[in-house]
């Protein structure tokens, strides 16, 4: 009789793979950011960093509440409402009392708020060009790795409700 690891070879092999690939989203997350500070350093805009520049990014032609951005997963382990009075302050968003509700302040971009937008998603449409032209993914690749992504985004907030 053999003593064998709690875990058979299969699932080590499968948990050794799904800490790659956390490991892999934190460095696509942190490498993402570094990509946007880059181009703001190359453009000479310095005052905004790249948390700021994917809030504006992400809020878009929208009016929204700091909430509303938590509620749709984004910004989680940042300081929403804080980056949110910078950009007010720096003149990148207006901001305005909900009038259902006044203890929350909807905001939406200012025209430099959408400069800074324009500027991301011109970056973006790059990289976007870039990966294909480079045949570094196609589109068939690209929607795998989308529909993988977000089955496991349904299984971590499968989990985070059964907590609860």
């Amino acid at each position: 009789m053999s003593i064998h690891s709690p875990m058979g070879s299969d699932t080590q092999g499968f948990m050794s793979g799904y800490l790659d690939a956390l490991a892999l989203v934190e460095r696509l997350h942190r490498l993402l950011l570094d990509v946007i500070k880059d181009e703001f350093e190359r453009v000479g805009i310095i005052e905004i960093n790249a948390v700021q520049a994917l809030l504006l990014f992400n809020i878009g032609d929208n009016e929204v509440t700091a909430g509303e951005l938590k509620t749709r997963g984004y910004y989680q382990g940042s300081n929403v409402s804080y980056n949110l009075k910078k950009l007010v302050e720096m003149g990148y968003m207006h901001h305005q009392r909900c009038e259902i509700d006044r203890r929350s302040v909807r905001v939406k971009l200012t025209p430099q708020g959408r400069e800074i937008r324009s500027l991301v998603t011109e970056l973006f449409s790059r990289h976007a060009d870039g990966l294909q032209n480079k045949a570094v993914l196609d589109l068939e690749k690209l929607d795998e790795i989308t529909v993988a992504l977000r089955r496991v985004e349904r299984y971590w907030t499968d989990q985070i409700r059964y907590i609860y």
